[in-house]
């Protein structure tokens, strides 16, 4: 009988895949995400990756197809983590400045609080976007974005607080390589100039900093 019960309550099927799959892939994607993170996806390994998420290696196979499947969808799930949460910024309805503020500090922010976000893609440059190429998805997820700048960009422009003709795609890969280098070598620029620059406060100055020279850009 106590066999009986323990098996109705068990999340999993008897071929060992869950019953609450969206659940399942999530955590598969976080441990993933751990272990790409850390050890790159020549590194990563399918049997840490399940004992992270504690589950069977084989719903990572039902699930994902192999580890290259696995990458990919991480991969994925860390570009739609940002482009959702800048959507959920809400620029639309805000002054241009004070929007492209907002959108630039954000970015920022964002590199800083999602170390993950700058080693998976660092992992896939080292690839040369192999993966992503693969993706059905990668664009889409931009376009709201790169609408979001763009929308600034005119609504600024008509107001006369910003110069005509920005390309917002060139004006995000400015605003993205502002941060991204900095975080992307903290630790060696901090040895150089021999200045912490991974303390707080040197962040929040590198941010402001940031923000004046894309404002000071976009003047007309």
């Amino acid at each position: 009988m106590e066999a009986s019960l323990e098996k109705a309550k068990s999340p999993r099927s008897p071929t060992g895949v869950s019953r609450d799959p969206e659940r399942t892939q999530a955590s598969i994607l976080a441990a993933a995400t751990e272990e790409f993170t850390a050890k790159g996806l020549n590194g990563a390994r399918v049997d840490a990756i399940a004992k992270r998420a504690g589950v069977n290696k084989r719903m990572i196979y039902h699930y994902f197809g192999d580890k290259e499947g696995l990458y990919l969808a991480a991969l994925e799930a860390t570009y739609t983590a940002i482009r959702s949460a800048e959507v959920g910024l809400h620029l639309a309805g805000k002054d241009p400045v004070e929007g492209m503020r907002e959108l630039v500090l954000f970015t920022w922010h964002y590199f800083i609080g999602h170390p993950e976000f700058l080693s998976m893609l660092g992992t896939e440059n080292l690839h040369r976007a192999a993966y992503l190429k693969k993706s059905k998805k990668i664009r889409d997820l931009h376009s709201p974005l790169i609408g979001m700048i763009a929308d600034l960009l005119e609504r600024g422009a008509g107001k006369g607080v910003f110069r005509r003709g920005v390309d917002p795609v060139e004006l995000y890969i400015s605003i993205a390589g502002l941060g991204w280098f900095y975080m992307s070598n903290r630790f060696t620029l901090s040895t150089i100039f021999g200045r912490d620059l991974t303390i707080r406060a040197a962040l929040d100055a590198r941010g402001r900093h940031i923000v004046d020279v894309v404002l000071a850009y976009l003047k007309p």
